[in-house]
């Protein structure tokens, strides 16, 4: 759980990058081609990643208009970074207007009572969970995929290094 106004805006601007260089990486043509009949496309965990910071963040005091949650999945990848890039933005937006005491307020979450702060770290979690599998789904779309916590595979040949064993 967040405690601090300040500690928050630090690692949401952190993922907020990382998960745009994951999104730089989505084609069109990427976005709705199918890996398995049982997963979500690459194109609707993208979408589900963006859409869910309006609709839980107006759970907990946010008003982030955009993206509407229902609406369907884009057929641009830019218009997908560009969705999520304005509603990761207005999390910042809206969080920047809060004090310190504010993460200590408790709102109904999907019928539990949780803390601010805890709600925030749930949104950030959630994203970080879901680029995750945007990531798998990318090897196997046969995108290149960023490093997020260190290189990818392909990465370190950049750096002049040896990849790990597979």
């Amino acid at each position: 759980m967040f405690t601090s106004i300040s500690q928050f805006t630090g690692v949401w601007k952190q993922e907020m990058e990382a998960t745009s260089r994951v999104f730089d990486q989505l084609t069109d043509a990427s976005l709705s081609q199918p890996q398995s009949p049982d997963l979500r496309s690459l194109g609707r965990v993208a979408w589900h990643i963006t859409t869910t910071i309006p609709e839980m963040g107006t759970q907990f005091g946010m008003a982030i208009p955009e993206p509407n949650p229902h609406a369907p999945v884009p057929a641009s990848a830019a218009a997908i970074k560009s969705s999520y890039k304005k509603a990761a933005a207005a999390v910042l937006e809206h969080v920047s207007t809060w004090s310190d005491a504010d993460l200590q307020k408790e709102d109904n979450m999907y019928g539990q009572t949780w803390k601010r702060g805890a709600s925030l770290m749930a949104l950030m979690v959630h994203q970080v969970h879901h680029r995750g599998q945007m990531t798998v789904l990318m090897r196997l779309a046969g995108l290149p995929v960023t490093g997020v916590y260190g290189p990818a595979k392909e990465e370190w040949a950049k750096m002049g290094m040896k990849p790990p064993e597979i």
